[in-house]
C-alpha cells in the first residue's frame, strides 16, 4: 500500500502549488479535489490538465483519485426536482472527464440526501439511474465510480456498507464499487476493521481520518479514537492493494502543512509496523 493525501485541505492554495506541498510532505499520490480553486467543473481545459499531470510525474506522484465537490451544494444524484437531477448527473459527468484528463482512475461519490417530502424509494431509484448513466460514461473513459457511505448528516441512503453494497447489487455495473471513509464508518456504528471485510473487492478506494466518536472532525490520523493497526490488519487481510488516502478537515486548512507532514508521518509508521 501507498499513501496519498486530498489536495482539498489545500483549499487555499493554488492547485500546483498544493500537488508542490503534498509532495514535499513525503505522500506518494495526490487526490484531486474537484472544487475551486483545484479542479471544479469545466475551469481545466485538457491541455491545462496535461500540464498539471506533467507536473505530477516530475514529482513521481500518483494521482490516484478525483473527489467532485459534493455534499449539498452544487449537486444532489437523487434530487426529486428534474432539472436539478440532470444537472448533477451532468456535473459529474464533467468531472468525470477531468479526472480522465488528470489520470485518475477512480472518482469518489456522494450518494446525496433526500429533499423533505421526497420518498426515499423514489430517491434510492433517482440515485441509481444517474449512477446507470454515469458508469457507463467513466466506463468509455477507462475510470471507475466509488460510492461513499456516509454519515447522517451527508445522506439517508447509504450509510452501512450493507446500503452500499445493496446499492452496487441494484445498479450492476462492473466500474461500480465503493471508496470507505473509517472515519463515516465509526460514526455510523460500525467497525471499520469489519466494515472492509464485508467489503472485500468491492472496496475500491480507502479514506482515513480520525475523530472522536461524536462528529464527522477529519481528524489527523491517530489523533482520535480510530484503530488504524486494526484497519491495517484487515486490509491486508482482503488483498487490497491501493492508496490510503488521508482527507483532512476545514479546521486545518489555514495552516496545513503541520497536519499535512504528521498525516504522512503516521501512515508510514503505520505500513512499516505491518510489514
Amino acid at each position: 500500500m501507498k499513501i496519498s493525501m486530498s489536495s482539498f485541505v489545500f483549499c487555499h492554495y493554488p492547485l500546483k502549488e498544493a500537488i508542490r506541498r503534498i509532495a514535499s510532505a513525503g505522500f506518494e499520490g495526490v487526490d484531486i479535489w474537484g472544487g475551486r480553486p483545484h479542479a471544479y467543473r469545466r475551469d481545466l481545459d485538457q491541455a491545462e490538465c496535461g500540464s498539471t499531470v506533467r507536473l505530477l510525474n516530475d514529482l513521481s506522484l500518483a494521482t490516484p483519485s478525483f473527489i467532485p465537490a459534493q455534499f449539498r451544494y452544487p449537486t444532489c444524484l437523487c434530487s426529486p426536482d428534474e432539472t436539478i437531477w440532470r444537472d448533477s448527473g451532468n456535473y459529474i459527468r464533467d468531472s468525470i472527464t477531468t479526472a480522465s484528463w488528470l489520470g485518475a482512475r477512480v472518482v469518489s461519490l456522494c450518494p446525496g440526501h433526500s429533499l423533505f417530502g421526497q420518498r426515499r424509494e423514489d430517491a434510492w431509484q433517482r440515485l441509481c439511474a444517474n449512477l446507470l448513466d454515469l458508469c457507463d460514461f467513466a466506463a468509455s473513459l477507462g475510470v471507475k465510480l466509488a460510492i461513499e457511505p456516509a454519515d447522517r448528516y451527508e445522506t439517508d441512503l447509504v450509510q452501512t456498507t450493507a446500503q452500499a453494497l445493496q446499492l452496487l447489487d441494484d445498479v450492476k455495473r462492473g466500474n461500480l464499487g465503493v471508496v470507505l471513509d473509517v472515519g463515516h464508518c465509526q460514526l455510523v456504528g460500525e467497525s471499520p476493521a469489519d466494515a472492509i471485510r464485508r467489503l472485500g473487492d468491492t472496496l475500491l478506494y480507502v479514506h482515513v481520518n480520525d475523530n472522536l466518536g461524536q462528529r464527522d472532525q477529519h481528524l489527523v490520523p491517530g489523533q482520535g479514537v480510530l484503530d488504524f493497526p486494526a484497519i491495517l490488519a484487515a486490509l491486508r487481510e482482503v488483498g487490497y492493494e491501493g492508496f490510503l488516502s488521508t482527507e483532512l478537515g476545514w479546521d486545518y486548512t489555514i495552516d496545513p502543512e503541520p497536519a499535512t507532514r504528521r498525516s504522512a508521518d503516521f501512515l508510514r509508521a503505520l505500513l512499516a509496523s505491518q510489514p
